[in-house]
């Protein structure tokens, strides 16, 4: 704070010697640019991954004639207590907008695959129900899909690369899902049902 002190003639004069000093402005964050390696292995991440779903889209069209989108809708209805999910659930879970959603469930409705009731608890929001009709329409495309996965990306692997990979996928997701989770995105449970169910199925457990 500035105080006033007297010169030697008496007049007043003010002085700052007991004034904190002015914080320093931050220092601007330096760009982490990524190095020759890092940059190889960004590309290889984008280019490989899009390629790979752009084949396994490609193979499931021409086998099943089913966009990669509305199989996971009917595996995410096959997977759900009585074959049931609210509307709203569902466009979280596939990240769709509400009309995207209701654009593809109104399509597998005229396939005869899914159908929408009312829901119980809600008298605003809908349920979207997979019917017998859609249960099989997914167990006959399953296996050409199962094995478009196998040929595009296992096939391709070692089994120590395999087992690689997933340590990798491991670690991205001990990173993302805690991030996903405080945001709210439904995939964060939709994945750990997926993951508790795989662990059941071959008698492992988390560590």
């Amino acid at each position: 704070m500035a105080r006033k002190t007297s010169s030697a003639n008496g007049s007043s004069t003010a002085t700052a010697s007991a004034a904190p000093a002015a914080p320093a402005a931050p220092e601007a964050l330096q760009t982490r640019w990524l190095d020759d390696d890092e940059r190889a292995t960004w590309l290889a991440f984008v280019f490989g991954t899009r390629l790979f779903w752009d084949e396994v889209e490609r193979d499931l069209q021409r086998d099943a004639q089913l966009p990669f989108g509305y199989y996971e809708i009917l595996v995410m209805l096959s997977d759900a207590p009585a074959h049931t999910l609210r509307m709203s659930d569902l466009a979280d879970a596939t990240q769709s907008s509400r009309s995207r959603l209701s654009h593809a469930v109104a399509r597998l409705e005229r396939e005869g695959w899914v159908r929408r009731e009312e829901c119980p608890t809600d008298r605003r929001g809908a349920n979207a129900v997979l019917t017998d009709v859609g249960f099989a329409a997914l167990e006959a495309a399953a296996p050409s899909h199962v094995e478009s996965v196998r040929r595009h990306l296992f096939d391709q692997l070692s089994p120590a690369q395999v087992e690689q990979l997933r340590d990798i996928c491991d670690t991205l997701l001990g990173h993302l899902l805690p991030i996903a989770g405080a945001r709210g995105d439904q995939r964060v449970s939709q994945f750990e049902d997926a993951r508790a169910a795989s662990d059941k199925l071959t008698g492992t457990s988390p560590d």
